[in-house]
C-alpha cells in the first residue's frame, strides 16, 4: 500500500477547507469499504486521506410518521436495516440494504457513500429515488439540497462539487395506503451487484392509484424513473392489463447495456418481470 497522509477534521468546516486546499489529491473516507481496498489494490492512490467519521451530528438517525426518516452522512448500512420504524415505513429502503454486501460490509459501508460512488447498480438508489428522497450538500458555498433522481449525472459521476460534502438524506413520510418494494435480480443470491433492480412507491386511495413511483437501477448510464410507465397506473384501479403495459413501458424505458452480468435484451426482459412482481406486492402492502 502506498503512504498517504491522514487527516482526522473534527467539524464538516475542516473537512471542506481540506478538500478544498488538496483537491483532487485527497480522498475521504468514511465506511472505507471502497476506498481501503482500491488504495491496497492500487486502483487510487490518494496523498491526503480526510477520515470524516469522528464529525458530530453526522451519525443521526430519526423515523417519525410526520417528518419521515432523516439520517446523516455517517449512518452505517446495517444501522438502516437493524431499524424497525425504517423496515415498518420504509420497506423497499430495508430490503435494498438487506442486499448490499456481507455483514461485515453492512457493519461499515455508510449508505452515503454507497450513494456518492454513483454506481448504477448500487442498492440503495431505486428505492431511495423511488421514495422522494433529498440529499443535503455541505460546501463552502453553504448547503444546498436536491432530490436525489437529480443527483447523478453518469456513472461515477454526481452534482456534487469537489469542495463539497453530502450531510445527510429526507426521506418523506408516506401517505396512507401506501406500498413499498423493491426487488434484485443478480447472478447469485447473495454478495452481488445488481444485474436489474427495480423499486415501486405505490398509494392507493379509494381503491384506486392515486400515486406511483418507480426507479429502475442498472438498465442506465444513472437510475432512472420510469416516468411513461407510471402514467399508466396514475388514477386508475390497477388491474392484470394495466400492470402488465406498465411492466412493459418500464422495460422500453431502460437502455440497458450488455456486459458479464447479462445481455441487453436479458436486462430489459428482467425489468418487465420484475416491475410486474414489485407493483404486485406494493399493492398487496398497501391493502
Amino acid at each position: 500500500m502506498r503512504p498517504f497522509e491522514l487527516h482526522q477534521p473534527e467539524t464538516a468546516r475542516e473537512v471542506i477547507a481540506l478538500l478544498a486546499q488538496h483537491g483532487t489529491r485527497a480522498s475521504l473516507l468514511a465506511g472505507g469499504t471502497d476506498l481501503l481496498v482500491e488504495i491496497k489494490e492500487g486502483i487510487r492512490a490518494p496523498e491526503i486521506v480526510i477520515d470524516a467519521k469522528h464529525i458530530p451530528g453526522l451519525r443521526e438517525l430519526s423515523v417519525s410518521t410526520t417528518e419521515g426518516l432523516r439520517f446523516g452522512a455517517l449512518v452505517t448500512v446495517r444501522e438502516i436495516e437493524m431499524s424497525a420504524p425504517v423496515r415498518e415505513h420504509f420497506h423497499g429502503l430495508w430490503q435494498a440494504v438487506r442486499e448490499l454486501g456481507s455483514i461485515q460490509v453492512r457493519n461499515r459501508a455508510t449508505v452515503a457513500g454507497n450513494v456518492c460512488r454513483a454506481s448504477p447498480s448500487a442498492d440503495t438508489l431505486p428505492p431511495l429515488i423511488a421514495d422522494g428522497a433529498r440529499v443535503t450538500m455541505l460546501g463552502a458555498g453553504g448547503e444546498r439540497t436536491v432530490l436525489l433522481e437529480e443527483f447523478f449525472t453518469g456513472p461515477g459521476k454526481t452534482v456534487l462539487k469537489p469542495e463539497e460534502i453530502v450531510t445527510g438524506f429526507h426521506v418523506p413520510a408516506p401517505s396512507p395506503g401506501t406500498g413499498k418494494f423493491y426487488i434484485k435480480h443478480g447472478r447469485r443470491k447473495a454478495m452481488e451487484l445488481a444485474t436489474v433492480g427495480v423499486a415501486v412507491h405505490l398509494t392507493m386511495a379509494a381503491g384506486k392509484c392515486s400515486a406511483v413511483r418507480i426507479a429502475l437501477g442498472a438498465v442506465a448510464p444513472t437510475p432512472i424513473r420510469a416516468r411513461n410507465a407510471e402514467a399508466l397506473l396514475a388514477g386508475i384501479t390497477p388491474d392484470a392489463t394495466s400492470i402488465a403495459a406498465c411492466a412493459a413501458a418500464a422495460a422500453f424505458e431502460s437502455s440497458p447495456i450488455s456486459n458479464i452480468r447479462g445481455s441487453a435484451a436479458y436486462r430489459r426482459r428482467m425489468v418487465e418481470e420484475l416491475t410486474h412482481r414489485a407493483i404486485v406486492a406494493a399493492m398487496e402492502t398497501a391493502r
